[in-house]
């Protein structure tokens, strides 16, 4: 007698737990996803216009679309991609596992004042306006619009050593970058 009372209570008690159990929730993407699809999606083609001053403005290039540009990793060096965003990326330059440098390349399309600090260059890099940005930074400008630069992130990393990595980025394929 005991057995039919137990089935009335124990099988709604298995199904509920059944149910509970294998339910199907979707579950909303996290900040990361939805910051790994952004960074993955086909960039949107560039709008190229100029102000006044001749400073590009429009819609930045999509940042995969700038590794191409970067130099290969050769004579012990490691190169290891760490960003890519709308108008930006950035890759870290590493010798026997120790970071030395940061190499980046950035579209000032969305961002003409930050091509102005070029204007008064005398200097030139690979046929590029260059500038020093602090004494761990030096950059060059392509074609107006697009900023590469390359940080020291060690003292053994000196000025020529970045004069030499940027001379190494495909420039000229960057300047036909539309």
């Amino acid at each position: 007698m005991i057995f039919p009372r137990l089935h009335r209570i124990l099988a709604p008690l298995l199904l509920a737990g059944l149910l509970f159990v294998t339910s199907c929730s979707t579950q909303a993407p996290s900040r990361w996803d939805q910051a790994q699809q952004e960074s993955t999606q086909k960039p949107a083609q560039t709008t190229r216009t100029q102000d006044r001053a001749g400073a590009p403005t429009g819609k930045a290039v999509g940042g995969g679309e700038f590794n191409k540009f970067f130099p290969s990793a050769s004579g012990g060096y490691e190169r290891v991609y760490t960003q890519e965003k709308q108008g930006f990326a950035e890759a870290k330059l590493k010798k026997g596992g120790k970071e030395v440098a940061v190499m980046s390349i950035s579209d000032t399309a969305n961002n003409p004042s930050a091509a102005q600090k070029f204007q008064q260059s005398s200097q030139k890099i690979g046929g590029y306006p260059a500038v020093s940005q602090g004494s761990n930074g030096t950059a060059v400008l392509v074609a107006n619009r697009y900023q590469v630069k390359v940080q020291s992130r060690d003292a053994s990393f000196t000025q020529s050593d970045r004069e030499a990595w940027l001379q190494r980025f495909n420039l000229q394929g960057l300047a036909r970058t539309r």
